[in-house]
């Protein structure tokens, strides 16, 4: 090679390091050992569901280098799970995803936790509820359950004790008059197989909890407890689209309740950690993985971060201790 080539080739790969410096530079903060995603609810349930899709997504798409381990710790309405995440302050490599016991688990029990000892990063989506009975049982609608429940006590099976499902319970009471036996069990899978085996009467689980059910035609949706009806027009029957189900408050029984899917670290984490999760999770909304779960699940799929997610979380905090003290479930009513 002669001098002037050798300086081209020289100044060609010093101008190569130059450009690449700035990219790894521009990567940021990445996790160096696994990530421990903890589910505060049982197996089989929506939040179990949802973590072990982002997982999937996550390691198919090749998303972070390193592996998303989930693990279930369902303990107290998942309070074990809130208080390590709690106690891992500082730890980015711990993710929780929460479902509404988030705000319920800390009011109903008076466990020392409160959404603000973590950290938010993304709302992933909200979910819906459904109230299921079984496909063979006498109810077609919403008004002939109801009129069943006031002629007999019905039992009506759902996740633990003063969380979502008995919250919609009490409301279902106080909107009709209507009482029921309330079952509480580990996680939403485990509802929707005892209401298959006929263990219960109905629940008021999340579509993505009941959803194989229905299309194995063993349950029956009655109502979806939103303002609208569900968007997805795709039949997930022979014969019925989520949007074929009525609303409930159509059906005369007026009663509303969504529910948060959100992301969150623990407390102390630096800016830049928590940019890396909020990109990740923004990847894993764009494949269509992602976009098939909230088809199947007909979920609403507002997502947010930042302040906006912030002042959100703020809201429904004081939404569910309203909701908590007309139930009477505050551990604390004062």
């Amino acid at each position: 090679m002669t001098p002037v080539a050798h300086r081209r080739s020289l100044l060609l790969g010093l101008g190569a390091a130059a450009l690449a410096a700035p990219a790894l530079a521009q990567r940021g903060w990445e996790p160096n050992r696994p990530v421990q995603f903890v589910v505060p609810a049982g197996t089989g349930g929506g939040a179990d569901q949802m973590a072990r899709v982002i997982q999937g997504i996550v390691s198919k798409h090749s998303l972070m280098r390193q592996p998303m381990v989930v693990v279930n710790k369902a303990g107290g309405a998942g309070a074990e799970g809130f208080l390590e995440a709690k106690g891992a302050r500082g730890n980015p490599h711990m993710l929780i995803i929460t479902l509404s016991n988030l705000f319920t688990t800390p009011l109903a029990t008076g466990v020392p936790f409160n959404w603000k000892d973590l950290t938010p990063v993304s709302m992933m989506a909200l979910d819906e509820f459904v109230l299921w009975v079984k496909a063979d049982s006498p109810w077609k609608t919403a008004q002939e359950f109801i009129a069943a429940a006031k002629a007999q006590r019905l039992k009506i099976g759902g996740t633990g004790s003063k969380q979502e499902d008995q919250i919609i319970t009490a409301a279902i009471t106080k909107a009709t008059g209507a009482t029921f036996t309330y079952v509480p069990f580990r996680g939403g899978g485990e509802v929707a197989v005892q209401l298959v085996g006929g263990h219960i009467d109905a629940t008021v689980n999340n579509p993505i909890e009941a959803v194989t059910h229905w299309r194995s035609g063993a349950l029956r949706p009655l109502c979806v407890f939103d303002d609208t009806r569900l968007p997805v027009t795709e039949k997930m029957t022979d014969s019925m689209a989520w949007s074929d189900v009525p609303t409930c408050k159509e059906q005369g029984l007026d009663v509303e309740y969504l529910m948060l899917r959100g992301i969150f670290m623990p407390a102390g984490v630096r800016p830049e950690q928590v940019a890396f999760y909020e990109g990740l999770m923004a990847r894993v909304r764009e494949t269509e993985d992602w976009k098939d779960l909230m088809k199947q699940g007909a979920f609403n799929t507002t997502s947010m971060t930042g302040d906006a997610f912030r002042t959100w979380l703020g809201r429904e905090e004081e939404r569910h201790r309203s909701l908590m003290q007309e139930a009477g479930f505050l551990a604390n009513p004062s």
